[in-house]
């Protein structure tokens, strides 16, 4: 067997990490056929080559399956995971380094002194591996790869389906990408998916956290944004304008830690609103002010749906606006000066039918289109340009601001009542408290976001519609299969090995949890399955 003992799986990692694999690189793309080649080694495959598929995700990037087919079973454990990596600007000139572990271990073992007291413990203990990827998440690969090479060799009556994807730490288009496969698979092999199990690894929950944690769901993430559109001017005649950096500190004051959105679950709570991108659209530097400002704002949620966080939203920017409205006319008032006009609210969804009805439909995509073929803006970029491009046709609205929705949108999930995820729960807890001494924790909402968000999506919601509408890249640069991923009914888990520091210079994964306590963990989970 290739990859069954602890040095295996080490010399398994190692090859994996060296694959330099980073979000949006070559690497990327050439990342799943070298795993098809090495997954190709296998007798298994040998004999079933068809069983091995690489799926386009878009951009001549590719999704990779590889199924274990047992003719007596239809039960069918999906084991996700993701090759992309962040990128190694923190590692300065010694970028390489980040994609030979035991290399960079040795280099941290001789500047250990300059370490944190718990990174410099961990680098001289030598029970860590180090680099881009140990941890988040290829070894959940290895873990996977080990799992099917087992379940052939002995036989193992249950259906394997090993599903890995590129762009998890961007946009996940990968993961958006193969859901439609998996029920092309299903629907090929009569597959019966009866657990998603996937294996990004235990994040700690706060510095130096000794714990290991498992996961019964995964929280989801929504950028509720904006377009601020005001009135531009000369420096020298402020109020003959209306500043839209004025109008959007309005917003940025009361979305900035708000807690209209917060949701507590199994008493985890969602963490607070932030703004993760501001800029001013006026491309030049002079003497008019900015008419043009975008913002995006990051929300988690639990059970709430597009539909709930929209109508939240749009409400708030209503309220804040009337307010930034009043104090600009009391402002007036004192210089009096006459205002340049009163604020409106529209969303994106308003704005698109008022230009159709102004225009037409086709003059709209037009506008559109201008945006979506350009390759140096991203998604995000290409939504608000959109917007604001769509109401420099219709002057007579300004000042206005306009809200909708910028990808990525990651649905919550969660499956903690299911019966077999409980039975799991148990499981884990048995296994690592009576074989290791471990006392696990479950989290009902795995909080790193995880392309679990787009499986087990609830059949009876429609909310996402909203986001539909409110997207303008939807269905052109980007979209989520809603619909199919509806039809995947099953429940998930994440159950993957320990490791500290992911996405930073120091990124390490726990060597004895990775290659001995997890395998036979995961192991115990899959021959559990068959049971249950």
């Amino acid at each position: 067997m290739f990859w069954n003992t602890q040095q295996q799986l080490e010399d398994l990692i190692c090859q994996l990490v060296s694959w330099d694999s980073r979000t949006g690189t070559e690497g990327e793309l050439h990342f799943p056929f070298k795993l098809k080649d090495e997954l190709s080694k296998l007798d298994y495959y040998r004999e079933n080559p068809h069983h091995i598929a690489l799926h386009d995700a878009g951009r001549e990037r590719n999704a990779l399956t590889a199924l274990y087919r047992h003719d007596d079973a239809e039960k069918t454990i999906v084991l996700m995971s993701h090759f992309d990596t962040v990128q190694t600007k923190e590692f300065g000139s010694k970028s390489h380094l980040a994609f030979t572990p035991r290399e960079l271990g040795n280099r941290f073992r001789e500047i250990a002194n300059d370490f944190s007291p718990d990174n410099k413990r961990d680098a001289l203990s030598g029970e860590y591996l180090y680099g881009r990827g140990t941890m988040d998440m290829k070894m959940g690969i290895a873990l996977h790869m080990h799992l099917i090479e087992k379940a052939a060799a002995e036989d193992w009556p249950i259906n394997l389906l090993l599903m890995t994807v590129p762009d998890e730490e961007v946009d996940s288009a990968g993961m958006r990408a193969a859901v439609d496969q998996l029920g092309s698979i299903s629907d090929e092999h009569g597959l019966e998916y009866s657990l998603f199990l996937n294996s990004e690894p235990s994040f700690t929950q706060y510095p130096d956290d000794p714990n290991y944690y498992f996961y019964s769901g995964s929280i989801g993430k929504i950028m509720p944004s904006a377009l601020f559109y005001g009135v531009e001017t000369h420096v020298g005649e402020p109020l003959r304008g209306l500043n839209a950096h004025y109008m959007a500190s309005f917003l940025n004051q009361k979305m900035e830690f708000t807690d209209i959105f917060s949701e507590e679950e199994y008493g985890e709570k969602t963490p607070l609103p932030v703004s993760l991108k501001y800029y001013d659209m006026k491309e030049d530097y002079s003497a008019q002010t900015s008419n043009h400002v975008a913002v995006l704002y990051n929300v988690f949620t639990m059970q709430q749906n597009a539909e709930d966080i929209f109508s939240k939203y749009h409400y708030l920017v209503e309220q804040t606006m009337k307010q930034c409205q009043k104090q600009y006319e009391e402002i007036c008032q004192r210089e009096n000066i006459p205002p340049v006009g009163r604020i409106r609210t529209m969303s994106y969804q308003d704005l698109h039918a008022y230009l159709v009805k102004k225009f037409s439909q086709e003059k709209v995509d037009d506008i559109i289109s201008d945006y979506i073929g350009r390759d140096d803006l991203d998604d995000r970029e290409k939504s608000t340009h959109i917007a604001n491009r769509m109401i420099t046709y219709c002057k007579e609205l300004v000042p206005l601001v306009v809200t909708l929705f910028a990808p990525p949108y990651y649905p919550a999930v969660n499956a903690s009542e299911d019966p077999l995820v409980r039975s799991i729960s148990a499981l884990t807890n048995d296994f690592l408290g009576n074989g290791y001494g471990i006392e696990p924790k479950e989290i009902h909402y795995f909080n790193g976001i995880s392309d679990l968000s787009y499986v087990t999506y609830d059949k009876h919601d429609d909310g996402w519609e909203t986001y539909q509408d409110n997207t303008p890249v939807w269905g052109r640069t980007y979209s989520i299969p809603f619909e199919s991923m509806q039809k995947l009914q099953a429940p998930l888990i994440n159950i993957g090995p320990f490791g500290k520091d992911p996405h930073k210079l120091t990124e390490r994964l726990h060597k004895k949890s990775a290659f001995e306590i997890t395998p036979k963990l995961l192991e115990a989970v899959v021959k559990h399955c068959i049971d249950h």
